[in-house]
């Protein structure tokens, strides 16, 4: 066990049960009253918010966290089959663990993973962006770049995103995988 005042920002904890990373640790000493820590922690498994004051003595359970890059192989059912790119070890990981931008990774995508003792998988985190080729989309207006109308298209996983006027069928895009928003068309 370590105290309150062993902390840091980023640093994994449990605490209630729960695995939480912390936010913000700011250590306040307010007047003629004793000194305390505010911590800020984020719900790695349902990303709600907990925020809690601590004596400077108070014990808590600092977790060990392994991050690793691992590439991404398919899907079989409510998994993840990933693969580490030095040992060819082929781990499993729960779909909700990446969150909303599971709809827009595709394979051979490198994830970042975070394994609490080296076993247990309690992040994993795609890249920023990622570049997908659009398989159906009604056809473009020429010269329409004014305004910022979208239109539904499908990408070749399957996902349907909005993207603007002018992309046609066949183009290449570059997809925000936190939001799934268009970003640009990649030549």
């Amino acid at each position: 066990m370590a105290t309150i005042s062993d902390l840091s920002k980023g640093n994994y904890v449990r605490y209630n049960g729960e695995v939480m990373q912390i936010e913000e640790l700011l250590h306040r000493t307010p007047g003629n009253l004793r000194a305390f820590y505010q911590v800020k922690m984020r719900n790695v498994r349902n990303g709600k918010l907990a925020e809690n004051r601590f004596r400077p003595g108070d014990d808590i359970e600092i977790l060990r966290v392994e991050t690793r890059e691992y590439q991404y192989l398919y899907a079989d059912g409510d998994t993840l089959v990933c693969m580490d790119k030095e040992t060819f070890d082929q781990v499993y990981i729960d779909k909700t663990l990446l969150g909303p931008s599971v709809n827009f990774i595709k394979e051979e995508v490198t994830l970042l993973i975070a394994f609490e003792n080296g076993t247990t998988a309690i992040t994993a985190e795609a890249p920023s962006h990622v570049v997908f080729e659009i398989t159906y989309t009604e056809p473009g207006l020429a010269g329409d770049t004014a305004t910022r109308t979208l239109k539904p298209a499908t990408i070749d996983n399957g996902s349907e995103i909005r993207v603007p006027l002018f992309v046609n069928t066949g183009d290449k895009i570059k997809i925000d995988t936190r939001t799934g928003e268009y970003i640009e068309r990649v030549k």
